[in-house]
């Protein structure tokens, strides 16, 4: 695996000197075009200077403004526990050296991406769409594949090499629209310190190279892309040691259905699969940030003999007869056996509604809602502005409290200071008098599953907290007090 990481970041040293050539040319010849003479050493300095200080804020910042741009909100173990351990197991089989932060974007459209330019600071988001429709085993490659791109560091590239390519097509752009909306008066200043056949041509060199020079740096940007993605897809089965999991994932996701909101030319390519090339052709194309999925789905089911980079290599060259594995990667020859799962334990278990009802809820406990259920089984989900005190339950008439939006009540109705306190520790006393049903005076609290539902418990400190229908642990405990909370 390590010699696959260094055959990597061998290939993108290649990567950046030639993209790095065509920017420094570009910056060249646009400046000498401007200040004939030294004009040229100004302009490559400038085009470097603007792409280091780009990598610079996104090697700083990249991640939360990926993340704030696609809208992702981050969630815990309560509130997905299922989630959260696929990729616990997925980050201990890369032997990453921290836990991803996991982010759940809202979003019917399936789909994945990872971000962080070091393995110790990166997150994994998903869309709750792809929650929806995959099972366990699937969910799995999906991390998988994901994770792959963060321990092959190919995060980093992406971020670097996406940044060099939109500098070189801004630079490009910026020079074009100049020269067509003032070109006189500069051909009449370069006509001043230098001859009019060698103003000429070089201008003539000039366009020219601001023409190719971004399709150029697209072409290489995006055939070592392709080419990582299959990477990934083969240290993802290693991972696994199951293809099929990814295999069918990937045509899951690949089925048209509603576009992916918030997603613009700058993200679209760090997802699993572009969502803005969905329904592409079947042949490769070569401005295309992915291989065809059809092609990785055949590669994926074609091995049937182990889940090594060998056993990659050999099902790649039998679909494209092509290689795609580094040879240094290929000194390992240990067998690694495939997995056969005994029996699907995932989230497609349970049934169609039932499953977009919990995936429904899981977005909503990570905005905020607050969920409790009366006495007669009937649950409640209230959005965070609910200001009423109480409300009564359609079913059985109870009157249910609302403690959080009473102590918002409280604390929008008095004045600062340290009234607030004395009325916040006054409503949490009358709030936790009546202790909850099965829960006892002393020691850890103990409450009874009313449900297979999302249900919220309350601690004795007043604090509440989320139990997700696919909690299978046998207690919480509670964040503000360090209470214990045994479930039943």
């Amino acid at each position: 695996m390590w010699e696959l990481i260094r055959a990597n970041q061998r290939k993108s040293i290649v990567l950046f000197i030639v993209m790095g050539c065509i920017l420094v040319a570009l910056g060249f010849f646009v400046g000498e075009t401007y200040f004939p003479g030294q004009g040229g050493v100004h302009g490559a300095i400038l085009a470097v200077a603007i792409w280091v200080v780009w990598s610079a804020v996104a090697y700083l910042g990249g991640d939360s403004i990926l993340l704030s741009m696609s809208r992702a909100r981050e969630v815990t173990h309560d509130v997905h526990p299922q989630l959260f351990n696929v990729v616990e197991e997925m980050k201990i089989a890369a032997n990453l050296p921290a836990m991803p932060k996991i982010y759940i974007i809202d979003d019917e459209s399936p789909n994945a991406f990872a971000t962080g330019t070091r393995p110790d600071r990166c997150a994994v988001a998903i869309t709750s769409g792809l929650l929806k429709r995959l099972d366990r085993y699937e969910l799995q490659g999906v991390i998988a594949h994901e994770m792959s791109h963060l321990m092959n560091r190919d995060v980093l590239f992406v971020t670097f090499a996406g940044i060099m390519l939109g500098t070189v097509v801004m630079i490009s752009d910026f020079f074009l629209r100049s020269l067509w909306f003032g070109g006189g008066s500069r051909s009449r200043s370069r006509r001043s310190g230098k001859s009019e056949g060698g103003g000429g041509a070089l201008i003539i060199v000039a366009v020219a190279l601001a023409i190719l020079a971004p399709l150029l740096t697209q072409l290489f940007y995006f055939a070592l892309s392709r080419k990582r993605e299959f990477l990934a897809d083969a240290s993802a089965v290693r991972l696994t040691r199951y293809p099929e999991g990814l295999a069918s994932a990937l045509e899951k996701i690949s089925v048209p259905g509603p576009a992916l909101l918030n997603v613009t030319r700058v993200t679209a390519p760090m997802f699993i699969i572009n969502p803005l090339n969905k329904g592409q052709s079947s042949s490769t194309n070569w401005f295309s940030t992915h291989p065809p999925i059809d092609q990785r789905v055949k590669v994926l089911r074609n091995m049937i003999h182990g889940a090594g980079y060998v056993n990659y290599q050999t099902a790649f060259k039998v679909i494209t007869g092509k290689d795609v594995i580094p040879g240094s990667a290929l000194k390992d020859k240990t067998p690694i056996g495939l997995f056969k799962p005994v029996g699907e334990t995932g989230t497609a278990t349970t049934g169609v509604k039932e499953q977009k009802r919990d995936i429904g809820d899981l977005v909503r406990a990570v905005n905020g809602y607050i969920f409790l259920t009366c006495l007669c089984g009937l649950k409640f989900k209230l959005p965070p502005g609910f200001d009423k005190p109480h409300f009564d339950c359609p079913r059985c008439k109870r009157s249910i409290e609302v403690p959080l939006a009473k102590l918002a009540a409280i604390a929008t109705a008095v004045s600062k200071g340290s009234e607030i306190s004395q009325k916040k520790e006054e409503f949490v006393k009358e709030a936790t008098s009546q202790p909850a049903a099965g829960s006892a005076d002393q020691g850890p609290l103990v409450y009874t599953r009313k449900g297979f539902g999302w249900e919220s418990v309350a601690c004795s400190c007043g604090n509440y907290l989320t139990l997700s229908p696919h909690f299978v642990g046998k207690y919480m405990q509670c964040r503000k007090c360090g209470r214990q909370i045994i479930v039943k």
